[in-house]
Formats: C-alpha cells, sequence, structure tokens
C-alpha cells in the first residue's frame, strides 16, 4: 500500500515554519515513514513543474506556510490548493498575515520609496527599483508583480484547517501530524489546538490588573512569579490562544499574540485592545493618554500577527483609489 503524499510550501515568510517541522528532532523520521513527501522545495530539489504535473487530489495533506505577498505565492497557493485534497495554513504568516502583513499599514509605492530610495542604508543615486520585465543580453529576467496588500492564505484559495504560531511549537506540530496519521483530524475549518487563552497555560500569580503605565523589556527586570501585565510588560496572552505552554511569559518576555484569536473572536487586535483598555488604571482621557503614551506603536502591539485578516485589514490610501492594479490582486 502506498503512502499518503506530503507537500510543504514556503511562501512569504521569514522561514522559521521550516524549520520548526525539523524541531521534531528524532519524530521528523515517523512523518518520513508515515508520508512519502513529494514537495519541499526548502529541503529537497523539486520544480513547480513536478507539482504541475501531478493529477488534482494526487497530494493528501499541504502544509502551506507563508502569506500571500506577490504573484508567485498566489500561483503556489492556487496550484497546491488544487493539487492537495487537505491544504493546511501552518503558521502565523498563512493564518493571519503575521509580520508581513504589518506591510499592511503602507502601500507598494511607500514600500519601495523607503526601501530602495530613503532608508539610511540605502545607497541608490539613480533611484532604481525593482522591474518585472527587464531585458538582458541572456534574454528576459521576470519577478513577480508585489502586491499592495497582503493577503492570508484563506484571503486567496480555501483552508482546511490552521496551525497557528510564529512558528507552530513542535508540539503543536506533532498533534497535528497524529491527527492526519490516524485520520483524527476535527471539523474542516478548525483551529487545530486548545480553545482556552495563553493565560491558561502561565504559571505566574494572577491578581486585579492595574496598570500605571508600560514598560519596554530592556526598561525593566521583572520578577519570576507574578503576572508580567501587572508588572507593566505588554502581554498578549489575555486574548491569544494557548498551545504554545506560554514560554515566552515563562522566561520574562510578555506574549507576542502568535497563536491568534481564541474561538469565536473575530478580531484578535480589537479583543487585545479591549483587555487591555479594561485594566488601565486611569479616571479621565488625559490619564489614559499618558499611559498609552508609554506603549510605543499600538498597532504593532495589536496587529502584529492578524491584520490582514482582521477587520482593518489594511490602512486605507488618502486619495480613495483603488488598492487593485490587475484581476490577480483581490480586493
Amino acid at each position: 500500500m502506498s503512502k499518503p503524499k506530503l507537500a510543504l510550501y514556503w511562501a512569504s515568510s521569514c522561514g522559521g515554519c521550516e524549520i520548526a517541522v525539523l524541531s521534531l528532532h528524532e519524530k521528523i523520521l515517523d512523518v518520513a515513514a508515515a508520508f512519502d513527501i513529494v514537495f519541499w522545495p526548502c529541503v529537497m530539489d523539486f520544480k513547480y513543474a513536478d507539482v504541475e504535473a501531478m493529477e488534482d487530489g494526487e497530494i493528501d495533506v499541504c502544509l502551506f506556510n507563508g502569506a500571500i505577498r506577490n504573484d508567485e505565492n498566489a500561483h503556489l497557493a492556487h496550484l497546491l490548493r488544487k493539487k492537495s485534497k487537505v491544504l493546511v495554513a501552518f503558521g502565523a504568516c498563512a493564518f493571519g498575515g503575521s509580520m508581513p502583513g504589518l506591510a499592511n499599514f503602507a502601500d507598494r509605492e511607500q514600500i519601495f520609496d523607503f526601501v530602495y530610495k530613503e532608508s539610511p542604508s540605502t545607497v541608490n543615486p539613480d533611484g532604481v527599483v525593482p522591474q518585472k520585465i527587464s531585458n538582458v543580453d541572456e534574454g528576459e529576467l521576470t519577478l513577480p508583480t508585489f502586491w499592495n496588500t497582503v493577503k492570508t492564505l484563506a484571503q486567496v484559495v480555501p483552508v482546511d484547517y490552521y496551525l497557528p504560531g510564529c512558528p507552530p511549537e513542535a508540539s503543536s506540530i506533532e498533534i497535528a501530524v497524529n491527527a492526519i496519521v490516524t485520520g483524527q483530524l476535527p471539523p474542516p475549518g478548525s483551529v487545530i489546538g486548545p480553545e482556552v487563552t495563553v493565560c491558561d497555560e502561565c504559571s505566574r500569580t494572577k491578581s486585579e490588573k492595574k496598570i500605571k503605565r508600560f514598560y519596554r523589556p530592556q526598561e525593566i527586570i521583572p520578577n519570576d512569579e507574578e503576572c508580567l501585565l501587572e508588572q507593566g510588560l505588554f502581554c498578549a496572552g489575555i486574548a491569544t490562544r494557548a498551545g504554545c505552554g506560554a514560554l515566552c511569559p515563562s522566561v520574562g518576555m510578555g506574549c507576542r499574540g502568535c497563536y491568534g484569536p481564541n474561538e469565536g473572536v473575530i478580531d484578535h487586535g480589537a479583543k487585545l485592545l479591549t483587555g487591555i483598555a479594561s485594566v488601565l488604571d486611569a479616571n479621565t482621557p488625559e490619564e489614559v493618554d499618558a499611559i498609552l503614551d508609554t506603549l510605543p506603536d499600538p498597532a504593532g502591539y495589536f496587529y502584529r500577527f492578524h491584520l490582514p485578516d482582521s477587520l482593518l485589514r489594511r490602512k486605507a490610501r488618502k486619495n480613495g483609489q483603488k488598492l487593485i492594479e490587475s484581476a490577480a490582486e483581490p480586493a
């Protein structure tokens, strides 16, 4: 009997999800024993043509990590959706947009201007920026079209399951792999993970929270027992799905929110904002402003991992122009 076929792909992300699979250590051998890995370009020599030549639905499971940032990402998302029976949004970028999704606070023109012309480390007197097509002596070179808006995987193709985390912890991956191998998967559309928050996993002592100010990590050495949020360190654990074992709070760092919203939450940032607002020790708008002044980049804190799939999705352009320039880039 032939083994089920597994594909893994890396779109717009840092690559940490690829490394996380290897964090299974010796259990990666169990994955190799259970599956025939038919596409994993980060690790083995595969070509897109190899996938294109497959029958539709030939791949049993595809773990797709990374947001959709350009035409190439979108092409592979559609291709792997077509070829896969089960498509898993693997990691925070595929699930909610994550760090690449923070680019939605700008647009392509602003990003290109800063990266290629205005950043302190850039030397580009001719103002050269990447072009989709460049003709050279050897022929025509092409680059994928860079989209104005970062999308989640589910905003481009239907997704069967979500495995959150930046990256997913090895224990979460093991649970997902075992569920796939045994056929004991939750209903389609489910997030594979607990339905409680990081606070429920955190062993720190919690009492009534009253925040007078926030500290950045380099400004304070927190004690080992008390809730970090109560000590003034920003912690997203109050509104973030569990599953990581509260690893960051256990070593004195506030939860970043990488496992995303808990069950039933529509907007992770709004839920987190509500939770933080409820513990500010302030009686006047001026006191609220003073406390928030100690929290740099609140948009980045609240929407670090889920801006593209939030109710905001992106920053509006002031002139009201449409953000789309081709049918390949959906609204």
